[in-house]
């Protein structure tokens, strides 16, 4: 049977030259980083390279300003409760979408609990923040506008330079979750007034476990791990050298070959969905059809549930999946789609394919030969159809 992943937004395969770049961190360069002596020395250069690399991707102004984590979600509250902490004399409210992750929106809750006020703006039907909304939001108790990159689900890019003017003129701490934008298309900081920004390294074909904060010099954070004086001062912990070894050299050829990447998956994913709509009535794309990443792809098929769907193509050696694999245990119909209006009946009919740098146009023409008599075959036993007909 042949097996091919399209689900690439939940984690990627770890490049092959990446895992040879790790293994030597595991067995010979094994030194904790924060050791003086030789064996220590040799792991702290390996370290210092990866942030410059990430430095490099980024177009950050210094190495300092990379703070390295366990991941995107450890990245996300260390921004997030880092600045209440930090600003508490200031104020309390923080502004934020109603289509995060469920690492921002969780940590937003939390901090809710803890007498912050949190204001959700809305979304318009393809998934874009009402800028208007965030300006009649701001007060003088505003403290931070956290609003993602790019969605996870849809893929819908965020107006984030505009986003981030807004910040910048009212004095506010701008944070943007870029976990799943980082590595596919380009980020400008300077151009985007961002001060704080999240990515994961198993989402740009690294390792799992690791990732990094971007704090734009002079931004005031509070450390929410506590122990050693590691990540200058602001994230206590030995560092995972191997996996920031992997982190770094992602990043690294991530900056070399995002323009043609990019390019790819972009006309894959459209060959996709015109293949779909050829072969599939009653479909629709969720997300923005041009403003989205390029590997993104999610379609609602109407009258049926996505689960059914994935574990028919599962079946067929195909993986993808309905949205967040960080709520995929959940039968709640997807927040994002929700958010941005669609019905609930399409909502539970969605399937978001995922595209990497391993797919090829053999791929897609194997899952469009597969999944039309899959939708034909739940279609014909489904109870909707048969009433929408």
């Amino acid at each position: 049977m042949r097996k091919v992943y399209m689900d690439n937004n939940a984690t990627t395969r770890t490049r092959p030259e990446v895992v040879e770049a790790m293994l030597p961190y595991f067995s010979e360069i094994y030194g904790n980083a924060s050791s003086i002596h030789q064996f220590g020395r040799s792991a702290r250069t390996a370290v210092d390279q990866a942030r410059q690399s990430i430095v490099s991707l980024l177009d950050a102004s210094s190495p300092e300003e990379i703070i390295f984590t366990s991941g995107g979600t450890e990245a996300d509250n260390l921004a997030i409760k880092g600045v209440v902490a930090a600003l508490r004399s200031k104020g309390n409210h923080i502004i934020t979408s109603s289509i995060e992750h469920h690492a921002v929106l969780n940590t937003c809750k939390f901090l809710e609990k803890e007498r912050c006020r949190v204001t959700y703006v809305n979304v318009d039907g393809y998934g874009f923040v009402n800028l208007e909304e965030i300006k009649r939001a701001i007060t003088d108790k505003t403290i931070l506008i956290t609003i993602m990159h790019a969605n996870n689900e849809v893929g819908t890019i965020e107006p984030i330079e505009e986003i981030g003017s807004i910040a910048k003129e009212r004095g506010v701490y701008f944070h943007t979750d870029a976990v799943q934008s980082t590595g596919k298309i380009p980020l400008d900081l300077k151009k985007m007034n961002i001060d704080l920004l999240s990515l994961s390294g198993h989402k740009l074909y690294g390792p799992k476990g690791v990732g990094a904060l971007y704090i734009r010099k002079g931004t005031k954070i509070t450390p929410q791990m506590l122990g050693g004086h590691h990540e200058m001062g602001k994230r206590a912990g030995t560092e995972n050298v191997p996996g920031i070894v992997g982190l770094g050299l992602a990043c690294e050829l991530a900056q070399k070959e995002i323009a043609v990447d990019s390019k790819k998956l972009t006309e894959l994913r459209d060959y996709f969905y015109k293949g779909i709509t050829s072969k599939i009535e009653d479909v629709r794309l969720n997300g923005h059809p041009t403003s989205r990443l390029p590997n993104t792809l999610n379609v609602g098929f109407k009258y049926l549930e996505g689960e059914s769907i994935i574990l028919n193509l599962d079946m067929e050696g195909i993986g993808v999946s309905t949205g967040s694999a960080c709520t995929s245990g959940s039968l709640e119909p997807s927040h994002v789609l929700t958010a941005m209006g669609v019905d609930p009946a399409e909502t539970q009919g969605s399937v978001r394919f995922s595209l990497g740098r391993d797919n090829t146009k053999e791929d897609v023409d194997y899952v469009l030969a597969v999944l039309p008599p899959i939708i034909k075959r739940l279609r014909d036993m489904s109870p909707l159809f048969e009433k929408g007909k």
